[in-house]
């Protein structure tokens, strides 16, 4: 890990091995993100790639939802990581390791995972929101959960990359409401957040990773250009805040940690077993847009 940071908050892997330091826990711990570039080398994207577009053994689980504006956005969500490449990654020392320590050392479960597909021209927008401002009504009592958003796609503004709104975690949980086929953030508090907390881009190059508090505010443009944006994102609960209401996402399981080298060994690319994928006509927070459902 280079010592010094790009900018607040951004740090470059180098080497295999992502090693927090007090700084990097510090940033995290003041402006509710961290922003890893390069955490999955080159070859880790190829082992990404055969399992995304070598079959549709993920693809064929996608859903679509409209952001209300003429545009949708696709995506497959799943409890439990599996053993495939998507899995190895999700359980890496890397990434799971480093979400341990972030969260404060204590043991984590697998939420959830999502492949988030922003396709050329028709890929929606997403509303402002806190992954909290979801997981709360799944009966999760304290924001200790966490969120790993890779990119697979280059991530820019012009395809509707990530905002969001540094320090805004610590406004504690917003009110939700549906909005269009969304649930997003109550908009006047919104805008007064963003007085206080003046919202950022998070450009991205593929292999870049946020890890980000599940109270953070962010939000994404719809997509105009002519490249797609797809995305990767994993998310962790502590396990002493196993959600007290039944909900369709992961439960309390053991999660066992593998080695960063794990990720270029894994040959599993097709068989999901293990996986649980989300049926859309039980997800509270979307309204689902059949047209673009698989």
């Amino acid at each position: 890990m280079n010592a010094a940071t790009m900018a607040e908050c951004e740090y470059c892997l180098e080497g295999n091995d992502l090693n927090l330091t007090d700084q990097m826990k510090c940033d995290y711990n003041k402006n509710g993100y961290l922003i890893v570039r390069g955490l999955l080398n080159d070859a880790e994207l190829q082992q990404l790639h055969i399992t995304l577009e070598g079959s549709d053994a993920i693809t064929k689980h996608r859903y679509g939802f409209s952001d209300g504006e003429g545009k949708k956005t696709q995506m497959a969500l799943w409890s439990y990581p599996g053993d495939d490449v998507t899995g190895v990654i999700a359980r890496s020392e890397k990434v799971l390791g480093t979400c341990q320590e972030l969260l404060g050392g204590g043991e984590l479960y697998h939420f959830e995972s999502k492949l988030m597909m922003k396709e050329a021209r028709t890929g929606g927008k997403h509303l402002w929101h806190q992954d909290y401002g979801y997981w709360y009504n799944n009966g999760c009592l304290f924001p200790d959960l966490i969120t790993v958003f890779v990119a697979y796609d280059r991530a820019t503004t012009e395809n509707g990359c990530l905002e969001i709104m540094p320090g805004s975690h610590k406004c504690g949980r917003i009110d939700h409401l549906m909005i269009a086929g969304q649930t997003g953030a109550d908009i006047d508090r919104v805008h007064a957040i963003q007085q206080k907390c003046p919202p950022i881009h998070v450009e991205m190059e593929p292999g870049d990773a946020l890890f980000f508090h599940s109270n953070l505010l962010h939000t994404s443009a719809g997509n105009d250009s002519d490249k797609r944006r797809w995305s990767v994102l994993v998310s962790y609960n502590r396990t002493d805040n196993d959600a007290v209401l039944d909900h369709p996402f992961g439960k309390l399981n053991k999660l066992v940690k593998v080695r960063n080298e794990d990720i270029l060994k894994c040959r599993n690319y097709t068989n999901m077993d293990g996986k649980e994928f989300l049926d859309p006509r039980n997800d509270a927070n979307i309204v689902l847009d059949d047209s673009v459902s698989q």
